[in-house]
């Protein structure tokens, strides 16, 4: 077990690296190889040409990309200083970059939006999981039932619908006409319960989707397995239907659903862009999406490591659940 944690850390460190190339190469060498001054991104487009080469010059951009993400990676755990003639710019460690249209580093504006997204993603996630797979199992076990039928037709309406339609519609009917919920949002430190009334339509809002898409793959997946020879095995053997459910079946399917969950879970940790926007929800997609309109490229990078870092963990978990839900399956 330690040798496959160390190995698959390496792993994750080498893959980490080559995501923070790859993505640096495409916000700041594929401009430049299509013409496009990056600079202007950083004091708006009608600088004048001295106030660009100052720019140039305090973020580096006239060096190699190498030179430019070693000076990234230096400052994660080092801090940096731009510099440029007398003006000179200092961010600590950790720094992810700095936002000169902000005027604010990029690490405590990570810090200060995650909670946010990490209670809207984890939230959420318990959601879809109790409900979507609970629907799948009991499709599965009554095929061709009228739970079935209609648990399938939701399901089909969760995958169908977009977040920002069922998210407005829930506002509407709960919050505006109902007035049953408070949707405007509370920080975790105003009170537990005010937080947890605020997160409710969110939550609801984003694991209707995901736990359509669970719901019917948990389905597929029971149907097949049900159909497997160590099933009739089991029930040969005269082991009680639950426990063949429960013991047997759930455990070889859960082995997808662990895979789509370790995808989904990071992959939202880095921002829900549409259930945050809808919402107003203070959180990292809210933050990318006003970077991305105000061509503020720090925080887009900043967002991208820590959406890579999360859906790296993510999958690192699940690879070491596999062996403890699944006994057919070796870490080696």
């Amino acid at each position: 077990m330690l040798a496959y944690l160390i190995r698959r850390l390496i792993a994750a460190a080498v893959l980490l690296v080559a995501i923070v190339v790859v993505v640096f190469g495409i916000f700041f060498l594929i401009p430049k190889w299509a013409g496009v001054d990056i600079a202007s991104n950083f004091v708006g487009k009608q600088a004048d040409p001295a106030a660009l080469e100052a720019v140039r010059e305090k973020l580096g951009l006239g060096d190699p990309i190498f030179v430019q993400v070693w000076e990234f990676f230096k400052g994660i755990f080092v801090g940096r200083t731009y510099a440029s003639g007398g003006d000179v710019t200092h961010c600590a460690a950790p720094c992810f970059g700095y936002s000169f249209r902000s005027e604010q580093a990029v690490w405590p504006v990570l810090t200060d939006r995650f909670p946010v997204t990490l209670g809207l993603a984890l939230g959420a996630a318990v959601l879809w999981l109790l409900f979507g797979v609970a629907a799948g199992v009991l499709s599965a076990l009554k095929r061709g039932s009228l739970w079935d039928r209609a648990s399938m037709v939701v399901a089909l309406s969760g995958v169908s619908l977009p977040i920002y339609f069922t998210g407005l519609l829930s506002l509407a009917v709960f919050y505006y006409g109902l007035g049953w919920i408070d949707a405007t949002y509370t920080p975790l430190a105003d009170g537990f319960g005010s937080w947890f009334q605020s997160m409710l339509l969110p939550w609801i809002t984003l694991a209707f989707l995901y736990a359509a898409m669970y719901a019917r793959i948990t389905r597929a997946t029971m149907l097949e397995i049900m159909g497997e020879d160590y099933i009739r095995t089991a029930r040969a053997k005269g082991l009680r239907e639950p426990v063949v459910i429960g013991k047997h079946a759930m455990r070889s399917t859960m082995t997808p659903i662990l895979t789509m969950l370790g995808i989904d879970l990071g992959a939202l940790i880095g921002g829900a862009i549409l259930t945050e926007s809808t919402f107003s929800l203070p959180g990292l997609g809210q933050a990318v999406l006003q970077a991305i309109r105000n061509h503020d490229l720090p925080i887009i990078l900043g967002v991208t490591m820590i959406t890579s870092l999360a859906v790296i963990i993510a999958n690192l978990v699940v690879d070491i659940l596999y062996a403890v839900i699944d006994p057919r399956v070796r870490l080696a």
